[in-house]
Formats: structure tokens, sequence, C-alpha cells
């Protein structure tokens, strides 16, 4: 059985490129981030010297590079230019699995990577690129053939899987698709031995209803960063 270290959340991308993504990652000294197309998240390995690490993640990330900071307090030096601050929250799911939804999922793969950035694309769920559905589990909903909604896994850290990209075309909102992918995926954590967790930005009002529905509880509120390499 898998410890569920609620601190293993304070730094989501740090361990989760540690451990579950070690094999997506890549670093340059105490700076990490994930390959191309994966995700643009990236950690600085704590303790580290300030002007060093920054120093090691501009050459990880080449001039004019996109740090994005994620959740991390973390504050590079003056000529790293601010490209997007966004207040959100961390949430994490509920200790037991819950019953099943009505409804049929389907797992989602390397063959459906076009529709998936299609529905991103119509949705704007957050970031997402052509290798995101490495990270972990995708699920989605067909409607007469076309992907109409999904949701899937991204960062794991150890004990955690973290549910994202929880979209639905707005033709088809309305119809529980949302809580019919999310309550799989936390069925299907839950089976490994590990707790969900999410995150969410505060102006997303229904989203974190639908969530606190599902049993999700805050555990903190985060600030999501990103920067441009001098």
């Amino acid at each position: 059985m898998v410890k569920h270290h609620i601190t293993a959340l304070d730094d989501p991308v740090g361990n989760a490129l540690r451990g579950a993504h070690a094999h997506l990652s890549r670093r340059v000294g105490s700076a990490m981030t994930y390959q191309p197309g994966v995700a643009t998240f990236v950690a600085l390995e704590p303790g580290s010297e300030h002007g060093e690490r920054w120093n090691e993640l501009a050459e990880l990330l080449g001039p004019g590079g996109f740090a994005d900071m994620f959740s991390s307090t973390a504050t590079p030096p003056s000529g790293w230019e601010q490209v997007f601050e966004v207040e959100g929250r961390q949430m994490i799911g509920p200790p037991e699995p819950p019953q099943s939804v009505a409804g049929v999922s389907i797992e989602l793969g390397a063959e459906d990577v076009p529709e998936m950035l299609e529905l991103v694309r119509r949705t704007s769920p957050g970031p997402f690129g052509p290798r995101t559905h490495e990270l972990g589990t995708y699920l989605g909903v067909r409607d007469n053939g076309e992907l109409v909604a999904m949701a899937g896994e991204r960062l794991r850290p150890p004990g955690w899987a973290e549910i994202s990209a929880v979209c639905t075309v707005p033709e088809s909102r309305g119809r529980g698709y949302a809580a019919l992918l999310v309550t799989e995926l936390v069925r299907g954590i839950h089976a490994r031995g590990e707790r969900p967790f999410l995150h969410a930005t505060e102006t997303n009002t229904a989203a974190i209803a639908l969530y606190e529905r599902l049993g999700f509880r805050t555990r903190k509120h985060v600030t999501f960063r990103g920067f441009q390499v001098p």
C-alpha cells in the first residue's frame, strides 16, 4: 500500500519528476522539467543555491524559454519577465472510492491525440500537449463517434495522482460527463492504492462546486505563475 504523505503535495511537480515521471523528465543540475510536448511545468531542487539554480533553469529552457512554475512559491531574479499569475486552489479527493456513476467511458490513447487536442482547443481546460496523455490514464466519452468529453491524470507525486484536463464541449454539457469521468478516475486511482487530488482556478466556480459534490475538499490556496527566461 502506498503511503499518502500529504507533504508530497507541497511540491507536486518536483516530486512527480523525481519519481513516477522520471522517465519523462530532463534536467540540468537542480532544475527539472518535462520532455517537450508532455508538460511545461518546471521544478527546482530545494536547498540549492538561489542564483545557481535559476542559472541552471535558464540553461535547461534556453533564452526566451517558458518557465511554468505551477504552484511553486520560488521567485526568479530580476530580468525574468512574468507571463501570468492566476489564483487557484489545491483539492484532495475522498479517502474512500465512490460508487460508480451511470454512463460509459472509454480509455484514450495515442491514436486519439488529434481529437484530444481539438477538444482542448474548443474547451480550454488548461495546458495540454501532444504527449500529455503519457502522464497517466485518460478517459473520454464519445457521442455518435465524436469525442465530446475527457479527463485524465497529470502529476504523480508519491501516493497521489492529480486529475486534470476535465472538459466537455459546450453542446454536451449538463449530461453528467464530467462527474462520470472524474468518478471513474478516482476509482481507478484508489484501486492502485493512491489518493486523488486536483487543482482549479478560483474563477472556475462551477468546476469547484462539482468537485465538492464529488467529495473533494480544499487543502490550500495556491498561485500559479509563469516566467520567461531572459
